[in-house]
């Protein structure tokens, strides 16, 4: 039986997919779960229309995040912290700093897509690199300077 997924299936297929299974499999528990539909002329038009609608969504989507790259590259961010001798900071810089400064500069960029191994713990330049879609990266300067 052809069906059209509607979810992604483990060893059957992705959301979208029109595939051939057994009918028992399609009829007993794929359709009444509503992982699936029958592949009928109407169906399969309607799954293509949602594919596309999908495929502009995502790019869209790369589109705005390669926009706000362009922005956040000439973006130079500074943060003031206490240090001591061997300019070692008290403390540390954490991705959720450097959230709250893009914040101030007017950037709304969730703190978990800041990619910090480990969170500063010295004064200088740091190249923060922000993950903004699975495909763009943009990249920030930031300064830590002591008080």
């Amino acid at each position: 039986m052809k069906i059209i997924l509607k979810a992604n299936v483990e060893n059957v297929g992705v959301a979208g997919d029109v595939v051939t299974v057994k009918d028992g499999y399609a009829r007993n528990f794929l359709i009444p779960k509503g992982l699936a539909t029958e592949a009928t002329r109407s169906n399969i038009k309607m799954a293509e229309e949602l594919k596309k609608i999908e495929e502009r969504k995502k790019t869209a989507a790369v589109d705005k995040a390669r926009r706000l790259a362009e922005k956040l590259k000439n973006i130079s961010l500074t943060t003031s912290v206490a240090a001591g001798e061997d300019d070692k900071i008290f403390g540390s810089v954490t991705s959720q700093t450097v959230a709250d400064l893009l914040t101030e500069k007017g950037y709304d960029v969730d703190k978990r897509h800041i990619i910090l191994n480990e969170p500063i713990k010295a004064l200088g330049v740091y190249d923060i690199p922000i993950k903004l879609h699975s495909d763009v990266t943009a990249e920030v300067k930031l300064w830590v300077v002591k008080e």
